[in-house]
């Protein structure tokens, strides 16, 4: 019987693997069983961490909304301002308020001053 040559669908596939973790150190990169498991690893952390980070960006907003905040009034706080805010039905987003508090804190004070004052 003749030798046949295989084909080039499996080494297209591993080739496709091993470009995907070519930055990893060691046998990560080199040894394919390896490199199945990587991938596999590398890729559900990425679809956790994804989530992770929304909630990461939240608590930041929130905590720096809240610094601000504290600043200004004595007895005054983030919840007590969200809660003020969601009353007036102002629509604005914790991110945007948070970038309002580090640009340009006198407007967030502006704000919270209006809020508090129409009670």
């Amino acid at each position: 019987m003749t030798r046949i040559r295989r084909g080039y669908i499996a080494r297209r596939r591993r080739t496709k693997m091993r470009l995907f973790v070519s930055s990893f150190r060691g046998a990560h990169s080199r040894l394919t069983r390896t490199i199945i498991q990587q991938k596999i690893r590398a890729l559900v952390s990425a679809h956790r961490d994804r989530d992770r980070q929304k909630r990461n960006f939240r608590r930041l907003w929130i905590t720096r909304i809240n610094a601000v905040i504290r600043d200004n009034k004595v007895s005054y706080s983030y919840s007590r301002f969200i809660n003020d805010l969601y009353k007036r039905r102002l629509l604005l987003n914790r991110k945007i308020i948070a970038q309002i508090a580090i640009l340009n804190r006198n407007c967030l004070y502006m704000i919270s001053n209006e809020i508090i004052k129409i009670k």
